[in-house]
């Protein structure tokens, strides 16, 4: 059986639709398994025993292209996310099993719907994700968190970002696409208090992010050779060395922290009070800090309007600083992700 899993968005989004793969692994072994996945994040795949081939795509490919990506020979298509531009193209290409949810008139398209609202937020992504299995007459067992796979020869380029430091390795990514971030100060205070402390730092991200950090940042002026800019700079796969070589992510909701918690690093995670930001739904499927601001949970962000329109503010670089020491200090303390509003 060749089974194709659709999620063709954000890298976050591509690893934690991981343990699917894991459990049809366990339960069709004979399966062949595969993504269709946008070509930015495809390389997050490579290695991972669970997946057997990667198809590239861009919802704006014609037509014709779009459909060639669900023939030769897809038995099954799992659509993690119901994007019309892709579910069209596997009706017409006639893939005999087309999984999706099924609240939307675009369901229509798929013969095998599975009724469960993600908006409700009661379970982890992941979780929804494993709902679709029904679809296959499976029933999820034992849940096995995402892991990916890095090489001996990436260790090694890792190691060489780090430049042999034996110091406290902090990779800090300010960036994300999705969900409110901490303002860009906060980031660079952050790295500079890190730094006194005896720390070494890496900043990561695109390399628009790093345009927008130095529009509203010193980082250029910062002067310690202890922080290292290397937004812009980096591969998908290079960004994995580097964190698997690092100790912990600083970040927002975003896919580095997903990328972190996967290769086994701690995280620190700053999460907006949005129902759709919410930890129970999007939170790193690893070990760390969860920070949340003290704040109702809100439908979406209205700005100055809000009377909690500073709610990221709330949570201080000492806060951030304390609990990347409490990891560093005691390394064996956390056993599952902590969350805290603060």
């Amino acid at each position: 059986m060749k089974i194709l899993i659709v999620r063709p968005d954000g890298i976050g989004d591509l690893v934690v639709s991981l343990p699917l793969a894991t459990q049809i692994r366990q339960q069709i072994p004979d399966a062949q398994i595969g993504f269709l996945v946008n070509s930015v994040a495809a390389s997050v795949l490579e290695n991972h025993p669970d997946v057997d081939f990667i198809k590239t795509i861009n919802l704006a490919t014609p037509l014709k292209e779009r459909i060639e990506a669900f023939s030769k020979d897809i038995d099954a298509t799992i659509f993690l996310k119901p994007f019309k531009e892709l579910m069209w193209p596997a009706f017409l290409a006639r893939t005999p099993i087309r999984i999706a949810t099924g609240f939307r008139l675009r369901s229509l398209l798929v013969n095998r719907r599975i009724y469960e609202h993600r908006s409700d937020c009661t379970k982890h992504e992941a979780e929804y994700n494993l709902s679709l299995l029904k679809g296959l007459g499976i029933t999820p067992t034992q849940f096995v968190p995402p892991q990916l796979v890095i090489t001996a020869n990436e260790l090694i380029a890792g190691e060489n970002y780090w430049q042999a430091t034996h110091k406290p390795r902090i990779i800090i990514h300010p960036g994300g696409i999705s969900t409110r971030h901490w303002q860009p100060v906060h980031y660079l205070n952050l790295a500079l208090d890190l730094v006194d402390k005896g720390y070494s730092v890496i900043f990561t991200g695109s390399e628009q992010e790093r345009i927008d950090f130095a529009q509203e940042t010193l980082i250029d002026k910062a002067n310690s050779s202890d922080i290292k800019n290397l937004m812009g700079k980096l591969s998908i796969r290079e960004l994995m060395a580097v964190i698997a070589t690092g100790q912990i992510v600083v970040s927002g909701s975003t896919g580095p922290a997903h990328l972190a918690a996967a290769l086994g690093k701690f995280t620190v995670s700053i999460f907006d009070p949005r129902r759709s930001s919410l930890p129970i739904r999007w939170q790193p499927l690893g070990l760390g800090v969860l920070l949340r601001p003290d704040v109702p949970t809100c439908e979406k962000c209205i700005g100055i309007a809000c009377a909690y329109w500073d709610c990221l503010d709330r949570i201080k670089v000492s806060d951030v600083a304390t609990q990347i020491t409490q990891l560093v200090q005691n390394p064996q303390r956390p056993t599952d992700l902590q969350i805290f509003n603060i």
